[in-house]
């Protein structure tokens, strides 16, 4: 694309690499006139800023000078000073050889030539610095003259060696860049000569034997010594010859491409595998000299081109249609005889240039590999010679721990000695929950559980036989009186049985059971609160009346111990777990295990944990693990974890992911089929196992550690991709269901271009290896890139245009390209460019979008986000603040998106919801470890757009303190 434009019928030199800001320098050419016939001459300086999107270059300076110019060089000599910035050589009619000092043109200030010399006895049309020594310059003139000059003694100038025969003019001179001795100049009759400074002479001599090459262009090779190549004028004979001096009889190869002479190359000093050569047939091409093919090309009329800092190439166009005579009217454009050119496919570059191309290279790839790449430097051999590249794959592992407790995690469960894996966690545990915690795993893998439950909660019948006897060692003399009292409570000698039947409580209690009314019996004493021998009599008076007298007794007693009794005799265990003061689940929990039926125990245990989740403090809420635990309630025990524990570090996960496998292959033991399906949170955790474990390189542990009848879509890409990244070692396993959708894509053959436009002209006609037709072909160049090419398909339907500025960004300001639009007005073509069709524009109907609105649910979401956003705008004074917050209003956009399309799971709503309400509370920390979790837990592609930005506007709020 064009980039800068100034219309000067003159040559160029660029600043050197290291000058900033950007200059390039233009001299009045000689042997070219406009149409004034002005014989003056200018030398002018202008910044070439490519931050200003206008062609316009600013000029910073201005001197008119006494000769036209052949050739003009930039050097930085002198540049040591802090005012320097190089010297202009300029070469021109006479001999006249002079030095300008480039500060003093752009300052305007004392004169601005540090030296001149008429040493030449004709025009000096080649001039070179040395690439080692910036104080040597090679001139070359008639008469086979070349002088070497030392610019800081410009009097008296030094000869390579005798004059080259027989005599003619020099062209082109160049110093080799790899040698610093080492000179080489070329005459228009195609021979070149290579000169040694230190022996005085040429050493050697090349020249085509056709005899037709008419040379116009020299060029070392950037980085090989030895080569070099030789460009051709003649019409005729159109080509670049690249030469090897130890191969100096033919040349190494010739390009051929151009239809018509030759008139300059440039080689890339910054990657040797790109020349620029631009021809008399209007087309500048960039080569490969490496493989001899061309790169791309650009169909205009060149005159000279040289690479400059950053490889943007400038042109220099001998032509254009001024108005010197100022009447208003331009003058018609120069008419350069058509060529009929045979089109050939030019390929887009296979490679990026070496600037670009990065010389080393790193990247993680799935499964823990890192992928790291060099560009061995080559040695200085024939270009055609191709080196390897070598790719290095490496595994690397940054959790040493958590892969060492993984894999005894796993020997544990392949081999099924689960028993001494938790009794080698009960020893190593720190902390006494953590112990207590695998004792119950512990347990739940024995036989009679229940009653080892039991002895963990602090009760067993051995302890309380000895207590028992304890109690009755403390009381024998009570004993042996009791048995005597006993035995004098029966009469020796009893005389008849009298039976009440007078009218107090005695007597009506005798009577009711004469007649075998135990119910009024059991009245009578209930009422006296003879509470034992209504019991008696309820027991004789059968089950109903004995439920019916216990419910009444317990009733009347309103103890702890009666409470108690009342629970176990009717059996109500739930009243026990939904009653109970919650310091005392430990003996509620003792209850269950005694007591309570195996099909009921389940879910008894698991309402205990949940009222210690719910109404308990926090030590309480971690407490319910062991209720879940007892019950083998896999899910519930996670969720409980998660709540009270971190699980975003590596050793954390495996720490749950430990407790998790141990209870569900005990529960497997004791039901003896396999669990039920995870739950949502466990698979969470789980696929974010077996992902971390994919991250160290243990595919195959992930693998089985993913549930296969997980019906979560995060799940099956996981799975899928686990099993495909394994490659053979899968061995004869079936693949896992494709998780993905499938998508027919249909081939697009490319077509014939057809009617005139001007995408015809850049279309080519198809060589032998693209048999197939091909369409227009749109073109896309950018600074400091190749050009990119893209083929569009036979029937192209263009989009409708953009008709306003899309996200802000202002519309191109118009007059941005004033000759271009000139001539399309006028209907003319720039000079020497090829006869193209008339384009004809036809404006398409503009289409109308319609957005979808924010669900309701998620408006709250929009509202808080963007109002942090406000806040923090409001009071940052730092510019790069200010920055970030408008670029994540734009970029809060992609969640907005996706939140009206719906394509995020509950998971990653549940914890934008979340960050909201921590944003809301103006707490920050918090809201940024629900940030964490959401990361961590979620599919990077899901939430790459809008999750980082959330972390920056809640680390801006925290600063900000908003």
């Amino acid at each position: 694309m064009k980039l800068k434009e100034i219309e000067r019928t003159a040559v160029q030199a660029w600043s050197p690499a290291n000058n900033h800001p950007i200059y390039l320098a233009t001299g009045t050419s000689a042997q070219q006139l406009d149409a004034s016939f002005s014989t003056n001459a200018t030398l002018e300086i202008f910044e070439v800023d490519f931050r200003d999107l206008s062609l316009d270059m600013k000029q910073k300076g201005a001197l008119p000078a006494s000769n036209r110019f052949h050739k003009l060089i930039w050097g930085s000599f002198g540049n040591g000073s802090a005012e320097s910035s190089g010297v202009l050589l300029g070469g021109g009619d006479n001999g006249v050889l002079t030095m300008y000092s480039v500060h003093r043109v752009l300052a305007s200030k004392g004169d601005p030539v540090i030296a001149q010399t008429e040493k030449h006895s004709g025009p000096v049309r080649a001039l070179d610095l040395n690439p080692f020594q910036n104080n040597l310059l090679a001139s070359g003139a008639n008469d086979s003259e070349i002088f070497i000059w030392d610019l800081n003694n410009f009097s008296v100038p030094m000869t390579p060696g005798t004059k080259s025969q027989p005599r003619e003019d020099i062209s082109v001179v160049s110093w080799n860049r790899q040698v610093q001795h080492i000179l080489s100049s070329a005459h228009p009759s195609g021979k070149a000569v290579v000169w040694d400074l230190r022996k005085n002479e040429p050493i050697i001599k090349v020249s085509d034997h056709s005899n037709r090459m008419h040379c116009s262009g020299m060029a070392w090779h950037p980085e090989v010594a030895t080569q070099l190549v030789l460009s051709s004028e003649d019409d005729h004979l159109p080509v670049i010859q690249i030469w090897d001096l130890r191969f100096a009889t033919s040349p190494l190869s010739q390009l051929e491409g151009h239809t018509r002479g030759v008139l300059s190359v440039s080689w890339c000093q910054a990657d040797p595998e790109l020349l620029l050569s631009s021809a008399k047939d209007n087309r500048i091409l960039c080569w490969n000299p490496s493989i001899g093919e061309v790169c791309n090309h650009r169909p205009r009329w060149y005159f000279r081109k040289r690479y400059c800092t950053g490889l943007i190439f400038h042109i220099s166009s001998s032509f254009n249609n001024l108005d010197p005579f100022g009447t208003g009217q331009s003058l018609p454009p120069l008419q350069v005889p058509e060529q009929v050119t045979q089109t050939t496919l030019i390929p887009p570059l296979k490679k990026p240039p070496k600037w670009i191309r990065r010389p080393v290279g790193v990247s993680f790839a799935f499964g823990g590999k890192l992928i790291t790449f060099g560009l061995t430097k080559a040695p200085g051999q024939q270009m055609q010679q191709t080196y390897p590249h070598q790719v290095f794959i490496s595994q690397v592992t940054t959790e040493t721990e958590f892969l060492l407790r993984s894999k005894e995690l796993q020997m544990a469960l392949q081999s099924g000695n689960l028993l001494d894996y938790c009794q080698g966690k009960i020893q190593t545990a720190k902390l006494p929950f953590d112990e207590n915690l695998w004792n119950f795993l512990k347990v739940n893998l024995e036989q009679e559980s229940r009653t080892k439950l039991l002895k963990l909660l602090g009760y067993s019948k051995e302890d309380l036989q000895k207590k028992l006897l304890m109690n009755s060692s403390d009381d024998v003399s009570a004993v042996s009186s009791s048995s005597s009292f006993f035995d004098n409570l029966i009469p020796q000698h009893m005389s008849t049985l009298e039976i009440p039947v007078t009218e107090d409580t005695d007597g009506l209690i005798s009577q009711a059971l004469l007649l075998g009314n135990f119910e009024g019996a059991v009245e009578l004493c209930m009422r006296a609160e003879r509470f034992a021998d209504a019991i008696i009599l309820a027991i004789a008076g059968g089950d109903n009346l004995l439920k019916e007298t216990q419910k009444r007794y317990f009733a009347k007693q309103k103890t702890n111990l009666s409470v108690l009794l009342s629970s176990i005799v009717q059996q109500k265990w739930q009243d026990i777990v939904c009653t109970c003061d919650l310091q005392s689940w430990k003996e509620a929990l003792a209850i269950l295990l005694t007591y309570s039926k195996h099909e009921d125990y389940t879910q008894l245990c698991d309402m205990l944990g949940a009222r210690l989740e719910s109404e308990g403090d926090a030590a309480l809420s971690n407490d319910a693990c062991f209720c879940y635990i007892s019950s083998g309630n896999v899910e519930r025990l996670v969720e409980c974890w998660v709540k009270n524990h971190e699980t975003s570090s590596p050793l954390a996960l495996q720490d749950l992911i430990e407790k998790v496998m141990v209870l569900s292959r005990s529960t497997e033991m004791l039901r003896g089929t396999a669990g039920p399906a995870p739950g949502p949170v466990l698979a969470e955790r789980i696929t974010q196992y077996a992902s971390l474990l994919a991250s160290q390189g243990c595919l195959a542990a992930a693998m089985n550690y993913l549930p296969s009848s997980s019906k979560e879509v995060s799940d099956q890409q996981l799975r899928d991709r686990l099993f495909h990244a394994q490659g053979e070692s899968v061995g004869d396993q079936q693949p896992p269901p494709f998780p993905y959708a499938r998508v027919n894509v249909g081939v697009i053959k490319p077509a014939a271009a057809k009617g005139g436009s001007i995408l015809e002209g850049a279309a080519h006609k198809a060589g032998p290896r693209h048999p197939e037709k091909v369409g227009p072909k749109l073109r896309c160049s950018w600074l400091g890139k190749r050009e990119e090419s893209y083929w569009l398909p036979e029937k192209f339907t263009p989009l409708a245009p953009i008709t306003a500025p899309v996200m802000g960004v202002p519309a191109e300001p118009q007059g941005i390209h004033p000759q271009l639009s000139r001539l399309q007005e006028s209907g003319q073509s720039p000079p020497g460019a090829p006869k193209e069709g008339g384009l004809q524009y036809h404006q398409l109907p503009r289409e109308s979008i319609e957005r979808k609105e924010l669900p309701p649910e998620h408006q709250a979401l929009k509202a808080t986000f963007e109002g942090l956003v406000q806040r923090c705008s409001a009071v940052a004074t730092d510019p790069k603040t200010r920055r970030k917050l408008e670029d994540a209003l734009q970029r809060l956009e992609c969640l907005y998106e996706k939140l009206r399309e719906q394509a995020l799971s509950p998971t990653i709503l549940m914890g934008l919801h979340e960050i909201a309400r921590c944003i809301e509370a103006k707490n920050y920390p918090q809201g940024l470890l629900v940030h964490t979790q959401v990361v961590s837990s979620s599919s990077f592609s899901e939430v790459s757009g809008f999750m980082p930005v959330l972390k920056v506007l809640m680390t801006i709020a925290g600063k900000l303190n908003v």
